[in-house]
């Protein structure tokens, strides 16, 4: 492991529960490998679109993480602090993209990306998406609406809670998660959290694999 890619023991641990859940869905799934040769820019250009948001961007831009979550998915969050260390670790080196992938059985799911995405509108989209996971014990599994909870959420945040509800409820902010989705759907994304690394999808069975990945592109 390299000097700059230490993650703790928990997270490794809690990763691990994450894996296993990727490896039973890839599993079953049967999806198709990423494109490669001429149809190579398509698969690219649908894992990362000009509006994609990014959680740190490489200088060379010579590698690309991408990965299609769930707010509400407890795998996701599971993830959440493997991720985080791994974006301090790679800051610099590595982009990291986040996409909208909500799963319907999931009430809330789709609310939760409305959320962060109004609230990207007004430059804050990391700040809610750590606020989702950060909370999501506190609003995840239930039938209610969290509207109002996620409203509050903005409210913490110092938005501008009038522009917030107007993008939280505009059809577009919706049909920009959607358009997440398929693209997610169209490159065999079948569950979350689903990575990518340079457009190929990665399948592994360990924290440590998914580092190798990494270190691997950057060499």
């Amino acid at each position: 492991m390299g000097t700059n890619t230490r993650i703790s023991v928990g997270i490794a641990a809690a990763f691990a529960v994450v894996i296993a859940v990727i490896l039973a869905v890839s599993a079953g799934s049967g999806d198709p490998a990423p494109a490669s040769g001429p149809g190579a820019a398509a698969a690219d250009e649908r894992l990362v679109r000009p509006d994609s948001h990014r959680l740190g961007t490489a200088s060379d831009n010579k590698v690309t993480f991408v990965e299609f979550l769930d707010f509400e998915c407890e795998s996701c969050r599971a993830a959440f602090p493997a991720v985080e260390q791994l974006r301090k670790d790679y800051a610099g080196k590595v982009t990291f993209v986040v996409r909208y992938f909500p799963i319907p059985s999931h009430f809330n799911a789709e609310r939760a990306a409305r959320a962060v995405e109004a609230a990207a509108q007004q430059g804050k989209f990391e700040a809610m998406y750590q606020k989702m996971y950060e909370t999501q014990t506190e609003w995840g599994e239930q039938r209610v609406p969290a509207d109002e909870r996620f409203r509050g959420f903005a409210k913490d945040l110092g938005l501008d809670l009038a522009a917030w509800d107007n993008a939280y409820n505009d059809p577009a902010t919706l049909e920009r998660v959607k358009k997440d989705v398929a693209d997610g759907e169209a490159l065999g994304v079948s569950g979350t959290p689903t990575f990518f690394l340079n457009g190929e999808k990665l399948q592994p069975e360990s924290a440590q694999d998914l580092i190798a990945s990494i270190d691997a592109a950057l060499e």
